[in-house]
């Protein structure tokens, strides 16, 4: 049994809910809720599993993973159908490319820690919290577009679901939840209405998670 140790609204922990699914695999949510209590994942319980405090983790016989690109490059391996990387070394490459684009670039700097440290520690109200946001979003999401475009094609890796759209995915979803412009990112619009088609996707979603508020 693969337990997931998951926030709802964590991207980092939608992603890995998405390869799980794409890989049809059956799991436990334990939740592990960031704001709640003083945020569980400082429980000492939980610091024991993954000493950085942070969502996901996943256990596996006894063995616990943290890190989402590396629980979703070992749910790869451990299930290699379907197969979320290409066969040949420079495209697996560019998928991963994507995949840190997102999760080095983007991500860190607005999720939670960051932006409750804006708030608590920096005292900026909800309007400055926004707007570096959607600053950081627009910059990523720049990038991202350019990348993309060398690729894409109903998905992020031409025809052909990959790790890049676990990714991608639910960082769109997280610029959606923030009313961060999309106008000019046509292929991340065409990417994620593409993927939110697909099951796998939308079983991910936060809004359908046990543990959904």
């Amino acid at each position: 049994m693969l337990k997931l140790y998951s926030y709802f609204r964590s991207s980092a922990s939608f992603r890995v809910r998405i390869v799980l699914n794409l890989k049809q695999l059956s799991y436990e949510t334990v939740p592990i809720h960031l704001i709640k209590n003083g945020g569980e994942q400082h429980d000492p319980d939980y610091l024991a599993l993954n000493p950085s405090g942070v969502v996901p983790s996943l256990e596996h016989n006894g063995k616990v993973l943290t890190q989402s690109n590396a629980i979703c490059e070992y749910l790869n391996e451990l299930h290699p159908e379907p197969a979320l990387l290409p066969t040949d070394i420079v495209e697996r490459a560019w998928v991963r490319s994507v995949c840190n684009l997102v999760a080095g670039d983007i991500h860190p700097l607005n999720n939670l820690r960051v932006l409750t440290y804006l708030t608590q520690s920096l005292e900026q109200d909800e309007t400055q919290r926004k707007n570096w946001y959607q600053h950081w979003i627009k910059q990523g999401f720049d990038a991202l577009e350019g990348l993309l475009s060398q690729k894409a094609g109903n998905y992020c890796w031409d025809n052909t679901i990959t790790l890049a759209d676990a990714f991608v995915i639910p960082q769109i979803w997280n610029a959606n939840r923030f009313k961060c412009s999309m106008t000019d990112y046509p292929l991340l619009r065409r990417i994620y209405n593409n993927a939110m088609q697909l099951s796998a996707f939308q079983q991910a979603a936060p809004e359908v998670q046990p543990d959904t508020e």
